[in-house]
């Protein structure tokens, strides 16, 4: 089963998006012992909404906008993800609750949904 990471930070939060070298070491050496363990399958963290990096494409009956960031909205921007080839949910959620330890002791409040990957029928 494949299920995705996906977190969340406030980017108005100082240094969410702007990690320290501390940090950037203790996520490296998590994301190095889930690449390990066989079951990561990509991993990124995205940038700032910045007006040159974000933009957001809305369809609403049939009208389409398109709106540069930063996002007036931003206390629950996705911030990056994991796509992790799992037996469970309960395996995803553990290794989520790892990831998450990460931002803890760095201070830093984050959010993590865990979701499955639709794969299709017959590709469970």
């Amino acid at each position: 089963m494949r299920y995705m990471l996906m977190h969340k930070l406030d980017e108005n939060t100082p240094g969410a998006f702007d990690p320290s070298p501390e940090f950037m070491v203790q996520m490296g050496a998590f994301i190095e012992e889930v690449a390990k363990s066989g079951i990561l399958l990509a991993a990124e963290g995205l940038c700032k909404s910045s007006k040159e990096d974000a933009a957001r494409i809305t369809a609403t009956k049939g009208k389409t906008t398109i709106i540069d960031g930063p996002f007036t909205e931003t206390k629950e921007l996705i911030a990056g993800f994991a796509l992790l080839e799992v037996r469970s949910k309960e395996e995803a959620v553990e290794w989520g609750k790892r990831f998450i330890h990460v931002f803890v002791d760095h201070g830093i409040d984050v959010e993590v949904d865990v979701r499955r990957v639709n794969e299709g029928p017959g590709q469970a």
